[in-house]
């Protein structure tokens, strides 16, 4: 091995594609670290040429972003894939998801193109479902979160405890009835292609908060959020919720979000 020569050389990266997925059913129970080694084991079994690292123990080159809490299911998950040649992004889509199980669904794939994906990043659309909570009670929850410049919670993190203002990350935040069949508001023909989130199970008590939050440092998640309705209302879902991530991207001056895999195509409305 010459000087400065990296040692195993790997085959160089060539092309990057970014790859939209979802997380459905029961494998929102997975955590991103399960979620990673199904994608890994997917890329090898697919045959898909992806580059590996240099050194003695080269990994794939696989980036992640923003990846939804354990627990949460999600239809706009990103990663991208650093490959050895060239390769048509449906293919490369339709090679993974014939691979992966059921739950963790390729929905779509892009050639990767200037700002970087995390650039194209700051914000979430959430659609949580509560059952047992009436909708003139979720209503009167987040009107009053939404009344306050700041709201604190307290999430404990391995570093110990933490302090996030959840007011501060809620964009713009409505409420529907379960019985409504089709989504009403930011999700109103607005999510990307190929989004399925799981029925809400009509009823007088059953209510849908729908959420755009910023992505910040902690991201503010769905149990935030249900934690600020809690301080403010007393609000207790007597089920545990389900909640959904129906878009990523970036917050315009008008509280939309745009696709991280197209330039200025809209994916989400507040």
């Amino acid at each position: 091995m010459r000087p400065g020569e990296a040692a195993n050389p790997a085959p160089p990266t060539v092309q990057r594609i970014r790859v939209r997925f979802a997380k459905r059913g029961r494998l929102r129970f997975l955590s991103h670290r399960d979620v990673a080694r199904s994608v890994e084991r997917a890329v090898r079994r697919s045959g898909v040429p992806v580059a590996h690292s240099h050194g003695f123990s080269p990994h794939p080159r696989i980036s992640w972003i923003g990846a939804a809490p354990t627990g949460t299911a999600s239809e706009a998950e990103y990663l991208e894939i650093g490959l050895t040649r060239e390769v048509e992004p449906e293919v490369v889509r339709a090679a993974l998801d014939a691979v992966l199980p059921e739950g963790l669904d390729i929905l779509e794939a892009v050639v990767a193109e200037p700002p970087a994906l995390a650039d194209r990043i700051d914000a979430s659309l959430w659609r949580i479902v509560l059952t047992g909570v009436p909708e003139p009670a979720l209503r009167a929850a987040v009107e009053g979160l939404l009344a306050r410049d700041s709201l604190v919670v307290e999430r404990v993190m391995p570093a110990g405890r933490r302090e996030i203002d959840v007011r501060a990350a809620v964009v713009s935040a409505t409420v529907t009835s379960c019985d409504d069949a089709a989504p009403a508001g930011p999700l109103a023909g607005d999510a990307p292609g190929g989004v399925t989130p799981e029925p809400a199970a009509p009823g007088p008590d059953c209510a849908i908060l729908t959420a755009v939050v910023r992505q910040t440092t902690p991201a503010v998640r769905p149990d935030d959020v249900l934690g600020a309705l809690d301080v403010v209302a007393g609000l207790k879902p007597p089920v545990p919720p389900k909640a959904t991530r129906m878009a990523q991207g970036l917050l315009d001056d008008r509280g939309r979000l745009t696709d991280p895999l197209g330039p200025g195509r809209v994916t989400a409305r507040a």
